[in-house]
């Protein structure tokens, strides 16, 4: 076996149906007194009930969270922990919610817990990008962000639209395959990516048919765990590089872009890769060099938008967003081609299978 450096995150897991009325318990681990919620305006009802069991420990309700973490968001809750003396803070929703809660934290240190209702997976990092009042996406790696403590609970996301789910569902298993392709890929990163592959493909199908199948939910939960554990040891590839210039810089959905994305992106490195393809297929039962159709294939059978014109891209976009892509790259196998860059991003467009496949 090659030489490798695995970067494992410490963290509890609280994993199941109704599980999150155990909340109270989990602070009371944490030695907390002060506890202050995090989250976007619309989930302050749900917000609320959960609040009301924690009784004198409840502070207060932070409702700031936009996506992107803009630091016009972050501010105010940096604020408002201050001002009610936080010493907890629980994020429920997800990556925007726990965006939010993570750039408290940088600056206060509280601890989190996370309450998960997507599949994003950025409960699992001490990862965060915020936006500053330039503009500018600024990247924070810092263990005061990582939560100390997750809570899956499918009930939770038993309401929440197929084609979220479904997007989110994607955005998680881009982890997972960045991850293959990572600069420190390694075989304790690729065992959670394989097997969050699969898991949460396969819940991704169940959940296209049956949209409340809580089963079908409780293992996307488990799936996006898998993904989102290997983030931290391996790494951002050219994929997350594309995703981030067409979500930041032309306001696409950040789910459904990942979606799209993630077969062309795949294919771009298929050639440099051959034990990531192997892997990658054996998620899906394919041969290695069928690996990306077979995540293009994944759109169609889970209900996934197949192309960045049924995002609302325009076409003309497409060369200002090669020319993007090009600058400030990230690590990625192959170097950046803008030539296949920009034929990647018309395949797309026009939701066509990746070129070569």
């Amino acid at each position: 076996m090659k030489p490798f450096t695995h970067l494992a995150m410490p963290g509890r897991v609280v994993h199941g149906a109704g599980r999150v009325s155990e909340l109270a318990d989990e602070i009371a681990l944490l030695g907390a007194e002060r506890v202050m919620f995090c989250c976007t305006e619309s989930r302050v009802p749900e917000v609320e009930i959960l609040a009301a069991t924690l009784g004198d420990r409840f502070a207060g309700i932070c409702d700031a969270a936009k996506i992107f973490v803009p630091l016009t968001a972050v501010e105010p809750g940096r604020k408002m922990a201050e001002d009610l003396n936080a010493d907890c803070l629980v994020s429920f929703g997800g990556g925007t919610a726990v965006g939010l809660a993570k750039a408290i934290a940088l600056e206060k240190g509280q601890p989190i817990i996370s309450i998960v209702t997507t599949f994003s997976g950025s409960e699992t990092t001490a990862l965060q990008g915020i936006i500053g009042h330039d503009g500018v996406r600024t990247n924070h790696h810092d263990m005061r962000m990582l939560p100390r403590t997750l809570i899956y609970d499918p009930e939770l996301m038993l309401d929440l639209p197929l084609e979220v789910s479904v997007a989110s569902g994607f955005n998680s298993i881009s982890h997972a395959v960045s991850s293959y392709l990572g600069k420190d890929a390694n075989p304790v990163a690729n065992m959670y990516s394989e097997n969050g592959i699969r898991t949460m493909s396969a819940a991704l199908v169940r959940l296209a048919q049956d949209p409340r199948d809580i089963e079908a939910r409780s293992d996307a939960m488990h799936g996006a765990w898998l993904c989102g554990m290997t983030l931290m040891s391996s790494g951002t590839t050219i994929h997350h590089k594309i995703a981030h210039v067409l979500g930041g810089g032309f306001g696409l959905p950040h789910g459904p872009t990942h979606a799209v994305v993630l077969p062309h992106s795949t294919s771009y490195n298929r050639d440099e890769a051959p034990d990531a393809m192997a892997g990658i297929g054996r998620a899906f039962d394919v041969p290695p060099d069928h690996a990306p159709r077979a995540l293009f294939d994944l759109l169609r059978k889970s209900g996934a938008t197949e192309s960045l014109k049924g995002l609302g891209l325009p076409e003309l976009a497409l060369e200002e967003a090669a020319d993007r892509i090009m600058i400030d790259r990230y690590f990625n196998l192959r170097d950046y081609d803008r030539g296949a860059i920009r034929a990647l991003l018309q395949d797309a467009w026009e939701g066509r299978p990746p070129s070569g496949v």
